[in-house]
């Protein structure tokens, strides 16, 4: 009988016990202090260096650039997703095929290489808009350009998987009502998708935020480069690649509570 059957029935049902799991909890608790009293203890660590740069002002900088950033790209790569899952989905195969080539384009180029590309563009378009390409293409705007396009073909196909997972039974009502589909997309499907949507889409931005350092080839100030340009100089490798490790861990864990705030929230009827 299972817990569930037997609790339906009124009977008391007792979990078996597992003596043995408290002694693999005990060696892992063992391991876990071990390695951090090795951590502590260990001065080539630098934890003086780490405490003195966590929160300068330098880093805290680029810290601000790799949030701009991530919050940014993720914004125009959803909304051009979005964008490019509606027409993966249209009854048009001109549009069905500009969102597929779009997509299998840009996911099966390496994101490094794009980034590199859209910085290097004024050696294929000198000028652009009658103005200098280097002038309009800044390292920022050149990490904006490679990050929003890449993450919007991965959008697509996470926004398009939770379009499809909405039965088609009610969109069907819907147009039987005399509704119109950009208001049955709107009003019917997207909402009950979004319970679809919204884990991939966490972990997209966290990937994002995570992503972002490669941007550091181009000698943007985010926070990677920032920790590497102080390191150029004081040679202090190991702690300044601990700070911006920390400084990722504390940020993926507040994009880690909102999307579960935003999981919750979205998945009440479900619950």
């Amino acid at each position: 009988m299972s817990v569930t059957a037997g609790a339906e029935a009124g009977v008391r049902v007792v979990a078996r016990r597992k003596p043995y799991l408290w002694v693999v909890y005990l060696a892992l608790a063992v391991v876990v202090l071990a390695a951090a009293v090795s951590v502590a203890r260990n001065r080539r660590f630098g934890w003086d260096v780490v405490a003195h740069y966590f929160f300068s002002t330098a880093i805290l900088k680029g810290l601000l650039t790799t949030v701009e950033l991530t919050v940014l790209c993720m914004l125009l790569g959803t909304v051009l997703g979005i964008l490019l899952a509606v027409m993966r989905i249209s009854s048009s195969p001109v549009l069905r095929s500009v969102a597929s080539a779009y997509i299998w384009f840009f996911r099966g180029t390496p994101l490094l290489v794009q980034i590199l590309f859209w910085f290097n563009l004024a050696a294929l378009y000198p000028t652009l808009l009658g103005a200098p390409t280097n002038s309009l293409i800044s390292p920022f705007a050149a990490a904006v350009l490679a990050l929003s396009l890449h993450e919007a073909a991965y959008m697509a196909e996470i926004v398009r998987s939770g379009i499809i997972g909405v039965p088609a039974g009610q969109r069907l009502a819907a147009l039987a009502l005399g509704m119109r589909p950009a208001r049955i997309l709107r009003r019917i499907v997207l909402p009950q998708a979004m319970r679809t949507i919204l884990p991939p889409t966490g972990n997209q931005t966290i990937s994002m935020l995570k992503t972002s350092s490669l941007v550091s080839v181009i000698a943007l100030s985010e926070l990677l480069y920032t920790a590497q340009s102080i390191y150029g100089i004081n040679y202090q490798v190991i702690p300044l690649l601990i700070v911006a490790s920390l400084w990722y861990l504390v940020v993926v864990s507040l994009l880690s509570v909102g999307q579960r705030y935003l999981e919750q929230r979205y998945g009440r009827g479900a619950q």
